[in-house]
C-alpha cells in the first residue's frame, strides 16, 4: 500500500479528521490569544515556511546552485573548502537560502562572498547580531551572505539581492579531524541533508517551531531532480606518509600521485548528484603510528592534540555472557535500500549470538514493538524467532525514537556484566537533543552503539549518541556491505581494549577535552585536546587497563609538530561538552548559551549562538525592484523510496514574493472573539472522545510473541 504523508506523520487515517479539528483549535486559541508576531522572522510569522519546508518542489528553481569541494588532509586533520555558486536565471532580484550538511565535528571559521571581481570577508557575530545585519543589507539593496547553523552538521547559506543573469560565489572553510578506525583513516563529507521528521508533539511554543524549520527545506521532485545541485569534489591527500589502499566505497575517484607521500583524488568524470555521502578511506603502509601529537599557540595560550593508540591487547579468551539490545528503524524514511541494510545487517548481527548471551529486538516507526518482554536467552529458536521478525520489518510510518531509547535502556537484571545497545537507524529526526539527554540521565551500565545506516545518515546523532553512551558508531551505506561492517562494529564491541583511562600531566596546568575518557575499542585512538598557558617542559601520561594489564604511555609535548587547526578543534569539542552537560541538566541553557556564545566569538566559529556575516556595502537593487525569495530545493537521498515518503505532497514552485506573504500574514490575522472557540472546543470533544475509542481497537502491530 502506497504511504502517505499523513502516515510518516504517524496519523492513521481515520483519525485524520481529529487531528485536523485538534490543531485547528488549539492554532486558533493560540492566535486569538498571542501578541502579534513582529519578532518573528517574515516567513515564519505568517506560517508560509513551515508549509512551504514540507512541499515538494516540481518546477527547476530560479536560482540555480553548483558546488565544489576542496580538501587538503595533512596529518589527521582535514581542510575544507566549499565553495557554492549562486546563478540568477530569472529577471528578478533574488534572495536564495539554501539547506545543507557538514561534517558534525568540523568547526565552520570562515565565510567569503564573491561577487564580479569583489571578495567580501565575513565577520563573526553572535547569532541574533548578525541576523539583522543581514536583514537590513536585505532591506536595503545590498548583496549579504549569512551562514547560521542549525545543527552541529547542518548549516544554512542565505544570499541577498542577487541580481538578474547574476552570480554570487559563498565560499565557506571548516576543519575537521580524520577518523581512525582499526587500520583505517578516512574522512566523510555529506552531500545532502535528508528530510528530517519533526515530532508533532514537539511544536509546542516559537521556540519550537523555529527549531523545525530549521531543519526543513523543499525537495526536488524526480522530474526536475537530474542535473539539480551538482558538486565536484577533490581530495589532495598528504597524511605525512605513503596512503595505501585508497578507496571510496559510495562513488567513483581518479587516484593521481602528486608527491612521494601525496596522492590527489576528485571525482570520476568531474561531478556527481549532491545526493549521498561522500567517504574516503586510506590505509598506513606498516605498522599505523601509535601516536601524533600536534600544537597551537592562539590567544596566549598553547594548545595540544595528541592521537593515542593502545597496543592491540592480543586474544582476549572467553567473552563473558552479555545482555544486548538491537534496536531497529523501520519508519518511512528507511523504505527501500536503507532497510534492507538494516535488516541485513540485523540479521547478521543476531547470527553471532551465543547460547550464554541474552538478546532482544525492538522496531520503531511512530509506533515501537518490543520482541520479547525482556531480554531472553539467546536459544536457537529465540534467535530463528528474532531472524523470522527481522525479515518482515518494512518501513514505513514517522520516526519517533524516544520511546524505543526509553525501552532499550530499561535495564532489569541490573549487576556489572556487559550490556550493549546496538541503534540501527538514519537517524532522520529533528529532536536528537532528547536523544542525549535520555542516554545521560537513563544509561546506567548500559553502552550504546551507532550503526548509521543509509546513503546520508544524520551522523551528529550518531556520533553524540554513541558519545553520551560511551560507545562508537560505524556507517553502513548499501545492503552489500552489512556484513563486512558489522563484523566490524561486533569485533570491537567484544571486549574494550583499554579500560579506566586516566591523564596527568607534569609540568603544566593542562584543560583537557573530553573531561569524560571514554573506553577505546580495537584499533580506536584516544584524542585529547588541551590548552595551558606554557607547555614548555610538560609531560602528558596516558594510563589505564588493556587486556586486563596495566598500560601507560608518556609523552613530551615539546615534541608536537606544528597545526594550524589545533586551537579551533579545541573550541569545537568544548562547545560539544557544554552542549552535553546542557543535555544532562549539568548546565542550565542560559549558561550553555553564554559559553557556547563565548567560544563561537573568541575562536571565529559558527555554532548555534554564533554567525557569520558578510556585506557588500554598496546597494545594488534599484530602488523600487521587487524581490523574491527562494529556498532552493534538495535531492532526495540516494536509496530512499519517494513513492513511500511522498506519493501525495503537495507542490510548490519555492518562491515567494513581498506581496505574497503580505496576504498569507492577512490571511491568519482573525479578529478577537472571531474564531468560534466554544464551538470548535465541543466538536474538539466530541472527537477526541471517538479517537480514543478507535485507539482503544486492538493495533496492526503489538508485542511479537512473550518469553
Amino acid at each position: 500500500m502506497r504511504r502517505t504523508v499523513l502516515r510518516k506523520l504517524g496519523i492513521g487515517w481515520l483519525l485524520w479528521p481529529v487531528f485536523v479539528v485538534v490543531v485547528a483549535m488549539f492554532s486558533a486559541a493560540a492566535l486569538t490569544a498571542r501578541e502579534p508576531a513582529d519578532d518573528l522572522p517574515d516567513a515564519a510569522a505568517g506560517g508560509a515556511l513551515m508549509l512551504r519546508g514540507k512541499g515538494m518542489a516540481e518546477e527547476l528553481p530560479a536560482v540555480r546552485l553548483a558546488t565544489d569541494i576542496a580538501v587538503e588532509v595533512s596529518g589527521p586533520v582535514a581542510r575544507f573548502t566549499v565553495t557554492q555558486a549562486f546563478r540568477n536565471s530569472s529577471p528578478r532580484w533574488m534572495e536564495a537560502t539554501y539547506l545543507y550538511p557538514l561534517p558534525d565535528d568540523g568547526a565552520v571559521d570562515s565565510l567569503k562572498m564573491v561577487v564580479g571581481g569583489r571578495i567580501f570577508v565575513g565577520r563573526i557575530k553572535p547569532r541574533e547580531e548578525a541576523r539583522q545585519i543581514y536583514e537590513d543589507a536585505l532591506a536595503n539593496g545590498q548583496k549579504a551572505g549569512l551562514v547560521e547553523e542549525a545543527r552541529a552538521n547542518l548549516f544554512r547559506n542565505r544570499v541577498a539581492n542577487v541580481g538578474p543573469g547574476e552570480t554570487v560565489l559563498v565560499q565557506v572553510e571548516f576543519q575537521a579531524p580524520v577518523r581512525r578506525a582499526g587500520g583505517t583513516y578516512s574522512l566523510r563529507m555529506p552531500l545532502v541533508a535528508a528530510p528530517r521528521y519533526v515530532p508533532p508533539r514537539s511544536l509546542a511554543g516559537r521556540t519550537a517551531v523555529e527549531d523545525a524549520l530549521d531543519v526543513t527545506a523543499p525537495l526536488a521532485a524526480p522530474s526536475i531532480a537530474g542535473g539539480l545541485n551538482p558538486v565536484s569534489i577533490t581530495v589532495d591527500l598528504a597524511p605525512g606518509y605513503a596512503p595505501a589502499r585508497i578507496q571510496s566505497p559510495y562513488h567513483r575517484v581518479v587516484v593521481t600521485e602528486t608527491g612521494r607521500n601525496a596522492r590527489r583524488v576528485a571525482l570520476a568524470g568531474g561531478g556527481t548528484a549532491a545526493d549521498r555521502d561522500f567517504e574516503l578511506r586510506w590505509q598506513a603502509p606498516g605498522t599505523a603510528p601509535s601516536f601524533g601529537l600536534f600544537r597551537k599557540r592562539h590567544g596566549g595560550l598553547d594548545y595540544v592534540m595528541a592521537a593515542i593508540t593502545p597496543p592491540s591487547a592480543g586474544p582476549q579468551g572467553e567473552v563473558p555472557p552479555r545482555e544486548m539490545v538491537f534496536v531497529i528503524d523501520n519508519s518511512g524514511s528507511m523504505a527501500g535500500e536503507s532497510m534492507r541494510a538494516a535488516r541485513d545487517s540485523l540479521i547478521y548481527a543476531l547470527g553471532t549470538l551465543r547460547p550464554q548471551d541474552r538478546f532482544n529486538v525492538i522496531r520503531f516507526d511512530d509506533t515501537m514493538t518490543e520482541l520479547f518482554r525482556q531480554p531472553v536467552a539467546a536459544s536457537a529458536d529465540q534467535v530463528a524467532t528474532a531472524v523470522r521478525f527481522a525479515e518482515a520489518l518494512d518501513a514505513e510510518g514517522g520516526t519517533e525514537m524516544l520511546p524505543a531509547l526509553q525501552a532499550a535502556l530499561v535495564d532489569r537484571r541490573g549487576g556489572s556484566g556487559l550490556r550493549q545497545v546496538v541503534f540501527l537507524t538514519d537517524g532522520s529526526l529533528s529532536n536528537e537533543a532528547e536523544m542525549m539527554s535520555e542516554i545521560e540521565r537513563g544509561r546506567g551500565r548500559s553502552t550504546v552503539f551507532m550503526v548509521g545506516v543509509g546513503s546520508a545518515p544524520n551522523t551528529y546523532l550518531m556520533r553524540r549518541m554513541a558519545e553520551a553512551g560511551r560507545g562508537t558508531f560505524t556507517h553502513i551505506g548499501v545492503a552489500g556491505e552489512a556484513a563486512e561492517r558489522m563484523q566490524e562494529l561486533l569485533d570491537r564491541l567484544t571486549a574494550p581494549v583499554a579500560r579506566d583511562l586516566e591523564v596527568t600531566v607534569a609540568g603544566a596546568n593542562l584543560e583537557l577535552a573530553p573531561r569524560d575518557l571514554p573506553d577505546l575499542y580495537a584499533g580506536e585512538p584516544l584524542v585529547l585536546l588541551g590548552r595551558s598557558r606554557n607547555l614548555a617542559g610538560a609531560v602528558l601520561t596516558v594510563s589505564g587497563t588493556v587486556g586486563g594489564n596495566a598500560w601507560s604511555q608518556a609523552l613530551r609535548l615539546d615534541d608536537a609538530g606544528e597545526s594550524d587547526a589545533v586551537a579551533k578543534l579545541w573550541a569545537s569539542r568544548r562547545i560539544a561538552e557544554v552542549e552535553a552537560r546542557r543535555w544532562s541538566g549539568e548546565l542550565d541553557y542560559e549558561a550553555a548559551d553564554k559559553a557556547v556564545e563565548a567560544l563561537g566569538m573568541d575562536f571565529h566559529l559558527v555554532t548555534a549562538r554564533t554567525s557569520l556575516v558578510a556585506v557588500d556595502e554598496t546597494p545594488t537593487r534599484p530602488a523600487g525592484a521587487s524581490l523574491t525569495h527562494e529556498e532552493l530545493p534538495l535531492l532526495l537521498p540516494a536509496g530512499w523510496d519517494f513513492d513511500a515518503l511522498f506519493g501525495d505532497q503537495p507542490s510548490f514552485d519555492g518562491t515567494e514574493t513581498a506581496d505574497s506573504e503580505a496576504s498569507q500574514d492577512a490571511a491568519l490575522e482573525l479578529p478577537q472573539g472571531g474564531t468560534g472557540f466554544a464551538s470548535m472546543m465541543a466538536q474538539g470533544l466530541v472527537l477526541i472522545a471517538l479517537a480514543l475509542a478507535l485507539l482503544a481497537l486492538p493495533r496492526r502491530r503489538g508485542r511479537w510473541s512473550e518469553a
